[in-house]
């Protein structure tokens, strides 16, 4: 009986560490459930039990009382940290402070509200934006020639630039009332997706005008006269934006900027003296740049002369400017892997620009940073996830369709369980890059500017698209590597590093941003803990400091008693507000967000300001923060299309392999916690039964490549958005041509191949084989044309390019003019 009220107090205390909300009523009501079953159970003295009553009220309840537990505890902390943090430069302060957190900071504090998420609409595009991609989007696709593009006219045809400025592509994020399609972020998201799923030139072409460039900067920071000015001329194609930001000396790193400004008074126009700055700079890799007519420009400004103000530094600043202006030398085109978008260096020397040029006027000055920061916040996570979906997309329906079309010894080619564990990762992925990108485009659409999930989607769903492409290609074989019209993955595999690279470097996306952000922004105490060391009022700094330090310490507490709790029991007591097959992985979610939350804390608590530079540690735990995210995506996409029975395959699929790379992430940062004594503490609360997740079972794996091989409502579903060709010598248009006729005369070749084991025929050619069969009755008529329209379709499939022995045609370098385009 003993045991069993043991049992019991320690559930009691167990459950007050892990549930309650406020943290120092939790510690109390802990302890005092813990000593009344200590001395109940222990028949303990009067003289214990009123000794541990007196220490329990001179300890605890002066901690539950805010004045004097800051004037014991708090203070002196706070001082502490205002003496031990390393100073934060102001480039390193904007970035952090852009943005807004979602539904990544509820997986950060170890306790999602998974009906918060679940209450999210599913993604709906309106009529207007609907019938733009079945419209003009569907049109422009079906002028676009991938091979024309990239090796004969390196650059789109002069037809599809005209037809791009005047059917609005240019200006989707643009508001009506000034010309634009204001369209959604899903909307955007979906028409990048589709114009990817056909040109990776085109697409790059219309998303850059539609996030970080002057359209987007003009919109949240331009004066007014600065966007009635811009903005109908940018949404009517009239103009061509670019936006330069990256110098030769500086990619990543904005303070090292060497552009500069200098504010002074000059001739203009007519004008003899005109406020405005002196520009000198170099920048590279600018896309659209050698065809723009107008610059977004970040540069250094001084003000040496006071002309502004007290202040001679004034930071990094953003200048809208026409390309025509005296000074400014737009060079000869990057080739960019030979994928022709419009990208090349631009300069200036020299160049006066008036004051009013600066975006936002003189109140943009020295803003320009976190103008930048801020719209990176959400653009970063709609263009670039949206090409890696399509590349998703693109190898899912022809890399299935080609391994069912394409026999080998006998039997299609993804019938081969080394292929067959190659479409499974590319079906899987691409039903989990989907999610996240639609989930994302609707936290921008909620009005969100979710930096650390837009840095999550960016990097995970480019370096998917590079895995899945990868595996394409090896299931492609020869095929894929013979460039030519026929080739459907050659050019994509080449541009692979592009998305890669820009929009942050996925190596410093992963090793900074994901986790150096998320750290500070979506945990519920460290952004104001930083606060409070940075605020000049004492009484105030002191308040919010008590605030989040205890609060902090509560949820370490409290993490650590839910995370031993859910491992032990498998999680299965956590509250889900969703039934049937995919409510384990919701509770599995559950604990590991405990857990991560546990193991982030605990890093930061013995590594300090250290953590930013321990790269290998923060990427894990920004690996583990971002398995949650894109899990979660998935189960939100399995649940907003209403639990379709075909795609269960692929949702477990995602799931078990996010949540077996969310174990080993964690495990990666407790095997390398430079503190062993805490690694020790940490592995046996993250892991107290050991690591109990799998890769994805063959068994599961042969179920998510099915899809993949032949026609159905879930290959259409997880292919859905792609351009889909109507021309009958388009390579994809013969791969879904030939796939339903190679499945219909599947028995049939079979017949075929059982009669040449038998000698029954013995002619080894295709035709004569069929018209063999005929004689000897192994086919009747219907059966031989049936197998011979299927043959033919296989052999087109099948079929590479070649070029005469002298070399492929001959390749053009002409830059088409802007003016004629």
């Amino acid at each position: 009986m003993n045991i069993l009220l043991w049992i019991l107090a320690a559930l009691g205390g167990a459950t007050a560490l892990a549930y309650v909300r406020a943290p120092l009523w939790g510690w109390t009501v802990a302890l005092a459930v813990w000593l009344g079953s200590y001395a109940t159970l222990m028949r303990a003295s009067l003289v214990f039990t009123a000794v541990a009553a007196t220490l329990f009220v001179l300890i605890l309840v002066p901690l539950n009382i805010p004045a004097l537990r800051r004037r014991l505890i708090s203070d002196r902390v706070l001082a502490a940290f205002r003496t031990l943090m390393p100073a934060m430069s102001d480039t390193e302060r904007e970035a952090i402070q852009a943005g807004t957190v979602w539904w990544d900071a509820e997986l950060f504090n170890g306790r999602p509200r998974w009906r918060r998420l679940l209450a999210v609409d599913a993604p709906k595009l309106t009529a207007a934006e609907q019938a733009f991609l079945d419209g003009p989007v569907e049109e422009l696709c079906g002028m676009l020639d991938d091979w024309e593009i990239t090796h004969e006219l390196h650059d789109l045809p002069p037809k599809v630039w005209r037809f791009i400025r005047e059917q609005g592509f240019l200006g989707m994020i643009i508001p009506a009332k000034y010309g634009g399609l204001e369209f959604s972020a899903l909307a955007h998201s979906t028409v990048v997706l589709k114009l990817a799923s056909r040109s990776i030139t085109a697409a790059v072409t219309v998303m850059v005008p539609n996030s970080l460039g002057p359209a987007e900067l003009l919109l949240h920071y331009g004066t007014e006269a600065q966007k009635d000015h811009y903005l109908p001329r940018l949404a009517r194609g009239e103009e061509i934006p670019c936006f330069a930001l990256t110098s030769p000396e500086a990619g990543s790193d904005a303070s090292a900027m060497p552009d500069k400004g200098v504010v002074c008074r000059a001739a203009f126009g007519t004008q003899p003296k005109v406020l405005g700055i002196r520009l000198s700079w170099r920048k590279r890799y600018i896309t659209l740049a050698p065809v723009a007519t107008v610059a977004g420009l970040a540069f250094k400004l001084f003000d040496p002369d006071h002309l502004l103000g007290e202040r001679e530094e004034l930071g990094i600043t953003a200048a809208l400017i026409p390309t025509d202006t005296a000074g400014i030398t737009i060079g000869r085109r990057h080739d960019p892997l030979g994928v022709p978008f419009q990208n090349g260096p631009i300069s200036g020397d020299d160049v006066f620009i008036p004051i009013d040029w600066v975006i936002g006027g003189v109140d943009g000055v020295g803003q320009g940073w976190r103008m930048v920061m801020e719209r990176l916040a959400a653009g970063r996570g709609i263009s670039l996830p949206a090409l890696g979906t399509a590349g998703g997309k693109v190898v899912s329906r022809a890399t299935g369709a080609y391994a069912r079309v394409r026999r080998q010894f006998k039997l299609p080619i993804g019938r081969f369980e080394g292929v067959e564990e190659a479409l499974a990762r590319i079906a899987g992925a691409t039903y989990m890059m989907d999610a996240a990108r639609t989930l994302t485009a609707q936290a921008v659409d909620l009005g969100e500017k979710p930096s650390v999930i837009s840095a999550i989607v960016k990097y995970h769903l480019t370096e998917q698209m590079r895995r899945v492409i990868n595996d394409g290609m090896d299931i492609h074989g020869g095929s894929g590597i013979c460039l030519g019209p026929r080739n459907i993955l050659g050019r994509a595999y080449h541009g692979l590093p592009i998305p890669i690279t820009v929009e942050g470097a996925n190596i410093m996306t992963r090793a900074l941003i994901i986790y150096g952000q998320g750290a500070i922004r979506c945990h519920p105490y460290v952004f104001q803990e930083m606060q409070a060391v940075d605020d000049s009022d004492r009484l105030r700094a002191s308040k919010t400091f008590d605030r989040a330090l205890f609060g902090h310490m509560g949820l370490i507490i409290s993490n650590a008693t839910r995370a031993l709790l859910l491992g032990v029991t498998g999680a299965r007591i956590v509250r889900i507000p969703v039934q049937g097959r995919t409510r384990r992985y919701y509770q599995h979610l559950t604990r590991m967000s405990a857990a991560f939350a546990l193991t982030s804390d605990a890093a930061m608590l013995m590594l300090g300001g250290a953590l930013k530079r321990k790269e290998k540690l923060s990427g894990r735990l920004g690996d583990a923060l971002s398995y949650m995210y894109l899990a979660s995506a998935a189960l939100k996409r399995f649940e907003d299309q209403g639990r379709p029975k075909a795609d269960l395959a692929l949702v477990k699929w995602v799931c078990e392999d996010m949540l077996y790379r969310m174990q080993q992430a964690l495990d990666g940062v407790i095997r390398n916690f430079p503190n062993r004594t805490v690694a020790w503490f940490l592995r046996r609360l993250v892991f107290p039964l050991g690591r109990r997740f799998r890769v994805p079972s063959d068994r599961l794996g042969h179920k998510v490549a099915g899809v993949l091989l032949a026609p159905s409502a879930a290959r259409d579903r997880l292919t859905a958005g792609m351009y889909m060709p109507r021309d009958v010598d388009d390579p994809i248009r013969r791969l879904e041509d030939a796939l339903p006729k190679v499945i219909a005369a599947e028995l049939l070749e079979g017949r075929l191949y059982r009669a040449l084991d038998s000698k029954t025929l013995v002619t080894r050619d295709y035709d004569a084989l069929v018209q063999e069969a005929l004689q000897r009755g192994v086919l009747n008529e219907s059966e031989a044309v049936k197998l011979r329209v299927a043959l033919e379709a296989r052999a087109q499939v099948i079929q590479v390019d070649d070029f005469p022995a002298d070399g492929a045609p001959a390749q053009t370098l002409d830059r088409t003019d802007a003016a004629s385009m």
